[in-house]
């Protein structure tokens, strides 16, 4: 299972605030358990989520540092200001074992 958490925020997001969750479970969305769903965010993550999930490599994409390799970093793609009035989200990823 992947949780996705709300890392930070450049600018303004209209749908996420810093630490909400996202939980992904094969390929379920687990509703239940998150917390906001952007669509513009989702192009991103999705891009990821079943790589990630069943081989947990975020160095090798680049999603990532060594220093940090228990999680992978994502962006989503509004870019902010000037260019927008919303802002970047930046997501981090770890995989987790279900409780």
């Amino acid at each position: 299972m992947l949780e996705i958490t709300v890392h930070e925020i450049r600018g303004i997001c209209p749908v996420h605030s810093t630490g909400d969750r996202i939980l992904i479970e094969g390929p379920n969305i687990v509703v239940a358990e998150t917390d906001a769903l952007c669509t513009h965010a989702l192009s991103t993550l999705l891009h990821y989520t079943t790589i990630l999930e069943q081989s947990w490599c975020p160095v090798a994409l680049g999603l990532t540092t060594s220093e940090d390799a228990a999680h992978a970093y994502m962006q989503c793609v509004d870019p902010g200001p000037p260019y927008t009035e919303g802002g970047t989200v930046i997501f981090r990823c770890r995989k987790i074992e279900r409780e």
